[in-house]
């Protein structure tokens, strides 16, 4: 079968880092152009702007679309309306609205929509929500501290309305919770706290239950300068589940069944290969649930200052 021809829309950290070597070696998509304003590739042309260049080249088959939150909307309604299959980088929108509204469009053209969580593609995942399946959860707590300036240098639209601040990272947290455990997940109360100088939170306290009342407690903060943690613990009445360095480790039980030495690998590898499976069965993934959290943490949020951020 020969290979979907692919457009990449945004080259920054994390198209360089985690897509562009996942799709070199892909067997199922092959990235043949590139839209991104001011960016360099040695071998893929690139093109100021996606609608640049899909009026250069009429082979698109498939867009997967790296820009930050703000703005994406439209780049991503441009590629359904072409006929292009689209995967999005997370979170998948600024707003629910506009995620809602992309599906719409996706179905009535007939492509496929992928809201790809790249912690769901961790190998601790998949494991972790078969063990939890039939088991009754206790309490559980999600873990997720980062040094921001170690991982977003320099990335002003992280603080800016929409670019989610702390919740960028910490709804991989969430993406991974409303995976794993076996019921869903609401919240019941959020603290955020915001820098003086900055118009998003830089960390949060979340308290959650679970559909039969298990409570369930977030941490997510971004001045973490010490050990990065990001965890999951689980509770149950077959012992503690620990999900460990961003899904890259799991002890069950006190038992290891993932070793989590080393540096987290082959997240996005299984995001693009689900990515081709929906094209090829005409289907679209696009749960919302992790979004839906972050919206409702700024719904029900206890807004407290904090000293400034300065990078």
């Amino acid at each position: 079968m020969a290979k979907l021809r692919m457009a990449l829309v945004g080259l920054g950290q994390i198209a360089r880092h985690e897509h562009l070597p996942v799709l070199a070696q892909s067997d199922v998509l092959e990235l043949v152009a590139i839209a991104s304003p001011d960016a360099t590739h040695p071998s893929i042309p690139i093109y100021p702007t996606l609608g640049e260049l899909l009026a250069a080249r009429d082979d698109i088959e498939a867009v997967t679309i790296c820009t930050p939150p703000q703005g994406r909307h439209p780049i991503a309604r441009q590629a359904i309306e072409a006929g292009c299959h689209v995967m999005l980088e997370k979170p998948p929108g600024a707003t629910l609205s506009e995620v809602h509204d992309l599906g719409v469009a996706a179905e009535a053209r007939g492509v496929t929509l992928f809201a790809s969580w790249h912690t769901r593609g961790a190998p601790a995942i998949e494991p972790a929500r078969e063990w939890l399946a039939t088991r009754k959860v206790r309490s559980a707590r999600i873990i997720w501290r980062e040094d921001v300036r170690r991982w977003h240098p320099g990335q002003e639209w992280l603080w800016h309305p929409g670019g989610l601040g702390v919740f960028d990272p910490g709804i991989n947290g969430l993406s991974a919770a409303t995976r794993i455990l076996p019921q869903p997940i609401f919240l019941e109360k959020s603290e955020l706290f915001y820098p003086s100088n900055r118009n998003a939170p830089i960390a949060a306290r979340l308290q959650l239950r679970d559909g039969a009342g298990a409570e369930i407690l977030a941490d997510f903060d971004l001045r973490e300068t010490g050990q990065q943690v990001w965890d999951v613990m689980v509770e149950t009445d077959d012992g503690l589940l620990h999900f460990t360095g961003g899904g890259g480790g799991l002890t069950i039980a006190g038992r290891p069944v993932i070793d989590g030495a080393g540096e987290l690998e082959g997240e996005y590898e299984a995001l693009y290969q689900h990515f081709g499976r929906l094209i090829r069965s005409s289907a679209s993934d696009v749960d919302l649930a992790p979004l839906r959290l972050v919206a409702d943490a700024f719904l029900l949020a206890d807004r407290k200052m904090v000293e400034p951020f300065i990078e």
